[in-house]
């Protein structure tokens, strides 16, 4: 399928969708949803809509205040608007999912090329490095890394960098395998006949053919991440106090749970489980939808 004639397909509406398209779509929807509501909260607190987060005065609110119009998500046990903070987390949490899957993606599908193609002793160092970090949990991964870097160093970037390393084997080994396996076709072979240097022939030959498992990967990831993230929140080593995140706020929550006060661990908790199933239906369709044959399949009438 021509370049031309593949655009139309890729956004043209299927009449008969199997149900992982529908999953897709699903998915997309719901992290579009938290997509606008972490790049509309700033201006909904310059509109007085919503209350500052994290405000450096003596607050005026009622701890445990129970959802009312005043306060729709109630109040914490320190006082803090719970609607406000919610939203907030979701910038938090996209803001260090986005950066935590991009790191990944761009380490794996580097060393993965790199491996792959000049074998030797590179690709029996890189993969016995790959296979190490992927015996570790993810999780014990990030909480190693982040207590290493200590409080004073947390923020976005270090969290970011702390959850992306334990994802990094995954995209090396998709990549890694998918490159030995195309490596010796006769069209790699023709352009090594033709003189084209191994970058040329990485970036322009093989980088298109096995970067199309990567999406479904990176939501997969990502989907995981949103809960790494809210994990690590929770054990004291996510995010600074002074940003809103949604697995602190669980802890906090936790600390003064009682039975009649739910809605400080409702609402966190349900934003970021909802985060999560919307990245994980997201990669449900992608495998489809970027494969060629199953996706002609999928749009016929």
């Amino acid at each position: 399928m021509t370049s031309t004639k593949l655009w139309p397909q890729l956004f043209r509406f299927p009449r008969r969708a199997s149900l992982s398209f529908w999953l897709m779509v699903a998915g997309i929807l719901i992290t579009l949803f938290f997509v606008v509501i972490a790049v509309l909260a700033p201006t909904l607190e310059q509109w007085n809509w919503i209350q500052d987060p994290t405000p450096t005065s003596i607050l005026d609110n009622n701890p445990h205040s129970p959802p009312s119009s005043e306060h729709w998500f109630g109040t914490d046990k320190l006082g803090y608007d719970v609607f406000a903070r919610t939203l907030y987390g979701a910038r938090a949490a996209l803001q260090v999912v986005v950066a935590a899957t991009l790191f990944s993606v761009v380490f794996g599908v580097i060393l993965g090329l790199l491996s792959g193609y000049l074998g030797g002793w590179v690709d029996r160092f890189l993969l016995f490095l790959m296979d190490s970090i992927y015996a570790i949990p993810g999780l014990l991964i990030a909480v190693t890394l982040s207590f290493s870097i200590g409080e004073a160093a947390r923020g976005v970037p270090s969290a970011a960098a702390a959850l992306g390393v334990a994802y990094v084997p995954k995209y090396y080994r998709v990549v890694r395998n998918h490159t030995v396996s195309i490596k010796t076709e006769l069209f790699m072979e023709a352009a090594r006949a033709l003189g084209a240097s191994p970058w040329r022939i990485i970036s322009r030959y093989l980088f298109g053919n096995v970067i199309q498992s990567v999406p479904v990967l990176f939501s997969l990831n990502a989907a995981d991440s949103v809960l790494t993230l809210g994990a690590l929140g929770f054990l004291g080593l996510g995010l600074p106090a002074e940003i809103p995140e949604w697995g602190y706020d669980l802890k906090v929550a936790l600390e003064g749970f009682t039975g009649e006060v739910w809605w400080t661990t409702l609402f966190p908790g349900l934003a970021m489980a909802l985060l999560s199933v919307g990245l994980s239906l997201a990669s449900e369709g992608l495998s489809e939808y970027f494969n060629p044959q199953q996706r002609q399949d999928a749009v016929k009438p």
